[in-house]
């Protein structure tokens, strides 16, 4: 099993009985997303334990080689091959390594939710999609879908129906919404039912968005 990565991890209350491993995006950590726990006002009923992994420290093509937090080095910033697969594929079995951790703490996969925003958001695409083992729902936000080429093939059966809550920002300079659009379209085409929100946003989250979050998770988690 590879090393376990270091993570934030935050108890709604005591005793989870459900987990949301969430990815930050490029240059960030495991903190970016730490303030967003109380704002989802998950109900008490429900004790979720958050886990927001730091990405290993990498450099970076598109930033000038400079070293920074990153789940994959990004080559270009269009084509079909901007990321890079061995980068990919080795921080998907360090994020399975968290999965594994939280079933040994005593939470099934059906009952944890990936999730991640920008090339967090692409891996938790990535890594749920060939999961093998049913998971409770996949949350991508202002992402693409990455190693598109390769998703039919290595489609997990188990998780052909997973719950997928999709949303971007319709100005988003970083990922445009088309590049999202794309991949979305891919994997609806594959038969996975895709809940798609988009906002009047930048790359970046909104108070609507942390709503819509917010229902989506206690739906698919049982609230």
């Amino acid at each position: 099993m590879p090393d376990l990565l270091d993570a934030i991890e935050i108890e709604t209350a005591p005793s989870p009985t459900a987990a949301v491993v969430w990815m930050h995006g490029l240059g960030a950590d495991g903190h970016d997303f730490e303030p967003i726990v109380p704002e989802l006002r998950l109900p008490a009923r429900l004790p979720v334990r958050f886990v927001f992994p730091h990405a290993p420290l990498r450099p970076v093509t598109i930033n000038q080689g400079h070293v920074m937090r990153a789940w994959y080095d990004i080559r270009a910033l269009a084509g079909a091959r901007r990321e890079d697969e061995a980068g990919v594929r080795q921080s998907a079995r360090q994020i399975e390594a968290l999965v594994e951790r939280e079933r040994q703490h005593g939470i099934a996969p059906g009952r944890i939710v990936l999730a991640g925003f920008s090339q967090g958001g692409a891996m938790a695409l990535h890594v749920g999609l060939r999961y093998a083992e049913r998971l409770a729902g996949i949350m991508a936000l202002s992402c693409y879908l990455p190693l598109a080429d390769v998703l039919a093939t290595e489609a997990a059966p188990a998780n052909r129906d997973v719950p997928i809550f999709w949303a971007h920002g319709v100005h988003d300079p970083m990922i445009p919404l088309a590049m999202a659009e794309l991949g979305r379209r891919q994997v609806a085409g594959l038969g996975y039912p895709i809940e798609w929100h988009q906002y009047a946003i930048p790359h970046s989250v909104s108070p609507e968005e942390i709503a819509d979050v917010a229902r989506w998770l206690g739906r698919v988690l049982g609230a």
